[in-house]
């Protein structure tokens, strides 16, 4: 992997519209060399026989299994109900309308 050089750098910022300063150009052209480099240090580290990981320890799934059961009936539903009107929850009108 080689560094970034300004020019590349500012024809990326050119391309995605980013109006930078040169300043700004030089700087990212500094700390993107930096990236780079620590991308080079990983790769050289990463070696054949170590399988690629997406997280260090082993995930398992923590959910119950999914067991179908049968449903609340409506007097279930609405027994903890404050309020209930013909089978429905009854609550207080928010909006001015019929």
């Amino acid at each position: 992997m080689s560094s970034l050089s300004r020019d590349e750098v500012a024809r990326v910022a050119e391309l995605a519209r980013i109006d930078l300063s040169p300043e700004h150009v030089d700087k990212l052209a500094g700390e993107l060399a930096v990236i780079v480099t620590a991308i080079e240090k990983v790769s050289t580290v990463a070696t054949a026989d170590v399988p690629a990981t997406s997280h260090p320890l082993p995930l398992t799934n923590v959910f119950r299994e999914d067991v179908p059961v049968a449903p609340l009936t409506q007097e279930a539903a609405l027994s903890g109900a404050p309020a209930q009107e013909d089978g429905r929850f009854l609550v207080p009108q928010i909006l001015g309308e019929e």
